[in-house]
């Protein structure tokens, strides 16, 4: 922390609460950050519920920002809520946060570009699913665009002593892999079957516990197989089983194909549910953006063709 911050000592005990809480949870709830943190005998909040920017009254700059991940269906209020997803895993250095309502001298604005000419470190409550986030902390405000409606948030090193800005390229790549890793564990399965309301793009299965978020293209592909919603399909443990085995093909006008070496065998009712997907077209999301990727999409049928 700055030593002419005179926030240090109460950003520390928020800091070191979010710690222990990320700790012993692979994600953080609204109800495991209702409770806030203690100092000086106090209970002071990490968060506004309603809100995605929080300056606690006694603090004099910024201590917290959020992404709201929507519930599907629901109306999405600002583009950074997914767009960060997307940034994050693509390899850009900083992502956009979008201010609150279009006056750039409205007090949560004021706050993040306060924090931006102060360099203060914050926590960043980065929504992964419905209901559930991630802690990216430090982060700094890294630009403050009044023309634009956005600021720029970069991610500092997670295991420094005294918090402080990237210096260089190299410290903001490590910075941005560590943010990935965490991101990619917990929230893509998540966002994966959310996008789907839990049912099985191949059976419409609707029972989220039966059901994995398959990549499209491997994540071990630099170029494509970033876990973004557009690379991943919901699917039940058999029908995620025969996608990766090539058994299943999806082209990309989401239309289903069965290979020969399926469509040829008789045993039994479970391959003759998979036999009869043959033609048909996956359930999609009901958000355009959500929907898998056709490039993507491409990219896997080709291999399905190549292993008939």
């Amino acid at each position: 922390m700055r030593a002419d911050d005179p926030d240090s000592p109460m950003r520390i005990a928020a800091f070191e609460q979010v710690r222990r809480l990320s700790e012993t949870h692979d994600h953080l709830t609204a109800h495991d950050l209702k409770p806030g943190f203690i100092f000086d005998g106090k209970r002071i909040p990490l968060v506004n519920p309603q809100r995605g920017i929080f300056k606690p009254q006694q603090m004099r700059y910024l201590l917290s920002i959020r992404t709201v991940f929507p519930k599907p269906g629901a109306r999405v209020w600002y583009d950074d809520q997914r767009e960060v997803h997307r940034q994050i895993y693509e390899g850009e250095e900083t992502v956009d946060y979008a201010f609150m309502g279009r006056d750039p001298d409205a007090a949560d604005n004021r706050w993040l570009r306060e924090a931006f000419e102060q360099q203060v470190p914050i926590i960043y409550f980065l929504g992964m699913a419905p209901g559930l986030y991630q802690a990216a902390l430090p982060a700094f405000i890294a630009g403050w665009e009044a023309g634009g409606l956005k600021a720029r948030v970069a991610f500092g090193l997670p295991d420094q002593a005294v918090p402080a800005p990237p210096e260089n390229p190299l410290e903001r790549r490590y910075a941005l892999r560590s943010v990935q890793q965490r991101l990619h564990q917990g929230s893509f399965r998540e966002a994966v079957i959310a996008a789907y309301r839990g049912r099985c793009a191949l059976s419409g299965l609707p029972e989220p516990l039966l059901l994995d978020a398959a990549h499209i293209v491997r994540d071990k592909d630099e170029r494509l197989g970033q876990p973004i919603v557009p690379n991943g399909i919901p699917l039940s443990k058999i029908h995620h089983a025969a996608f990766d085995a090539h058994l299943i093909g999806i082209d990309p006008d989401y239309q289903l194909h069965v290979s020969e070496r399926l469509l040829a065998r008789r045993d039994g009712p479970m391959l003759e549910a998979l036999k009869r997907l043959e033609g048909k077209t996956i359930y999609l999301p009901s958000r355009v953006r959500d929907r898998p990727d056709r490039d993507r999409l491409a990219h896997r049928f080709e291999q399905y063709k190549s292993a008939a």
